[in-house]
């Protein structure tokens, strides 16, 4: 059965409670077990769940995050798409919290993530760009 659009959506909105919640099991249930993972503070790709894993704990130990979704563009021909997003990222240390918009490219295979690409200025997390 192909995935469609309602997926693909219903798909990312789980993701992003996971996310919300830094529920690192919770993230790691929405990708394949070969997914490939990458964003701006990742230096090259993340592949397979167990890396996965390793890179969201320390994330999660180190930023409070809360995700918003602005907007969900489809794939016409395969299924995943494009997503706008709002990011408050906030240091675990009590620095100063950052407001961040961005965007992921994702690709699906038995309705998981398979490619998850994010997006952003990376210079906000450091008092320029955003």
């Amino acid at each position: 059965m192909a995935i469609t659009a309602g997926d693909v959506l219903a798909l990312s909105e789980k993701v992003l409670a996971a996310w919300n919640q830094q529920d690192v099991e919770g993230v790691i249930a929405c990708y394949t077990e070969d997914c490939v993972y990458l964003d701006p503070n990742t230096h090259g790709p993340v592949e397979g769940r167990d890396s996965l894993r390793r890179y969201l704990t320390k994330l999660f130990a180190n930023w409070k995050m809360h995700w918003t979704l602005k907007e969900f563009h489809p794939f016409s021909e395969v299924s995943g798409g494009g997503f706008l997003w709002h990011a408050t990222l906030t240091p675990t240390d009590g620095g100063r919290t950052v407001e961040v918009e961005g965007m992921d490219l994702v690709m699906l295979r038995d309705n998981l993530l398979s490619r998850n690409e994010v997006y952003f200025d990376r210079m906000a997390l450091f008092g320029g760009g955003g």
